[in-house]
């Protein structure tokens, strides 16, 4: 979704900006590096592990050294497994924390100094799972349940000063995730059949960023779940999962 957001926003932003391409595989960021070039856009490769301090500490010192304005802040990186918590690895279990969690907001609170009062955006990828608890999937729904809780609260605090703050909450997204998630169950069916194109995820997140939307959630199925998990008491929610899931 990373890769998505960047080739968007180099389509939708005409303005002269260079990107900033933070990851922890080198390949990959060059090979994006390369398409924003022939799109006529300049980047700079930051390859470093968001679990980890150094990346932090390199990219805090770019931004001291240079004071550049960050236009666009997008917190893309994530992962998630699916399966029995008491059997999954331990360190898949925190590596979902640090990297959902964590990564987004110290990420948030090195960049917020250096983005413009009155037009700057932060972009923070949470996901429907968000939106309720999630049997099988506890770990990344409660993750993202902070990145969406995080993202509201932090729009609030930021709303004087004119820089918005959007939680992006799409259903399952045809991209590699799921090959990760699988590794120690299969993806319920009904998650396949919601699967959305990053593409039109995308520009809707852009659209909605530039309204001011504290919250992008494409599709209909996706805003019906956000309202009746609004409205529904948790406890029929996580039975319907489990009838779902055929526990």
């Amino acid at each position: 979704m990373g890769r998505e957001m960047a080739m968007a926003i180099s389509r939708r932003y005409k303005v002269k900006a260079e990107f900033w391409l933070i990851a922890r595989r080198k390949q990959r960021l060059s090979g994006l590096a390369e398409r924003l070039q022939r799109s006529g856009r300049d980047s700079r490769i930051i390859c470093g592990d968001l679990t980890e301090d150094k990346v932090y500490e390199d990219l805090s010192s770019l931004l001291k050294k240079e004071t550049p304005e960050v236009l666009m802040l997008v917190n893309a990186s994530g992962f998630g497994k699916i399966g029995d918590f008491s059997h999954m690895d331990e360190r898949d279990l925190s590596g979902m924390v640090d990297l959902n969690c964590r990564a987004l907001t110290r990420m948030c609170r090195i960049c917020i100094p250096y983005i413009p009062c009155g037009y700057g955006h932060i972009i923070n990828f949470a996901s429907a799972a968000a939106f309720c608890p999630q049997p099988w999937f506890s770990v990344y729904a409660a993750s993202k349940s902070y990145v969406l809780s995080f993202s509201e609260a932090l729009s609030e605090e930021l709303s004087s000063s004119g820089i918005t703050v959007t939680a992006v909450c799409p259903g399952p997204v045809k991209t590699e995730f799921f090959s990760i998630a699988e590794e120690k169950a299969s993806v319920p069916l009904y998650k396949r059949l919601f699967m959305a194109d990053p593409r039109r995820v995308v520009s809707l997140v852009l659209k909605d960023s530039l309204s001011g939307r504290r919250i992008s959630i494409y599709g209909f199925s996706m805003k019906a779940l956000y309202i009746l998990s609004r409205v529904l008491p948790t406890g029929l929610i996580l039975g319907a999962i489990r009838i779902i899931n055929g526990r």
